[in-house]
C-alpha cells in the first residue's frame, strides 16, 4: 500500500513512523497543509544518536500524491555526515540513470554526488532512510557509500 495515495494516508504514515520503528526515539515531523492538495513535511527525528531532518514539498492534484521536491540531511552531533536532494544537475552523466534524485558524500560534500536509486516521488523515501541509519547503528559508522 503506497501512502502518498492521499494527504490523510500521507500524514497517519508519517504520523505512526515512531510505532513502526523502534529505532526512531523522537520525532517532530510535521505535515503542513498548503491549500486543497499542496501540502509540507517538515522536521527532525533522532534515530539512535543519528539526526534526521526532513523536508518535503508534496503534492495531491489528480489521483495520486507524488513528493515534488525532497531534502534529507543526516547527521550524528553537530556533524552533517551526508544528505540526499532532488535538484537537478543535468551536467553531470554520473548522475543520469537516477535523475535527479541524488546522494551528496564526504569528501567535498558539495560536490561529492551519487546516484540514489532507492529515492522515488511517486513512494516514501522515509523508510529508506530510516533503515539507512539503522545500519549505520549496527556497523558503528558515520558515512555509507
Amino acid at each position: 500500500m503506497n501512502p502518498l495515495r492521499s494527504l490523510v494516508e500521507y500524514e497517519q504514515f508519517v504520523y505512526t513512523l515512531q510505532q513502526r520503528y523502534a529505532s526512531v526515539r523522537h520525532s517532530t515531523l510535521t505535515v503542513i497543509r498548503r491549500g486543497a492538495g499542496v501540502a509540507r513535511l517538515a522536521g527532525d527525528m533522532e534515530i539512535g544518536s543519528y539526526r534526521l531532518a526532513v523536508r518535503e514539498k508534496l503534492s495531491f492534484v489528480g489521483e495520486t500524491g507524488r513528493i515534488a521536491s525532497y531534502g534529507y540531511e543526516v547527521w550524528h552531533g553537530s556533524e552533517k555526515l551526508y544528505w540526499y536532494d532532488s535538484q537537478a544537475h543535468p551536467d553531470d552523466p554520473a548522475l543520469a540513470a537516477t535523475h535527479p534524485h541524488h546522494k551528496h558524500i564526504p569528501p567535498e560534500i558539495k560536490h561529492h554526488r551519487l546516484p540514489a536509486p532507492e529515492l522515488s516521488f511517486t513512494q516514501p523515501n522515509l523508510p529508506f532512510l530510516i533503515e539507512e541509519i539503522e545500519h549505520l547503528l549496527t556497523r558503528n559508522e558515520k558515512v555509507p557509500s
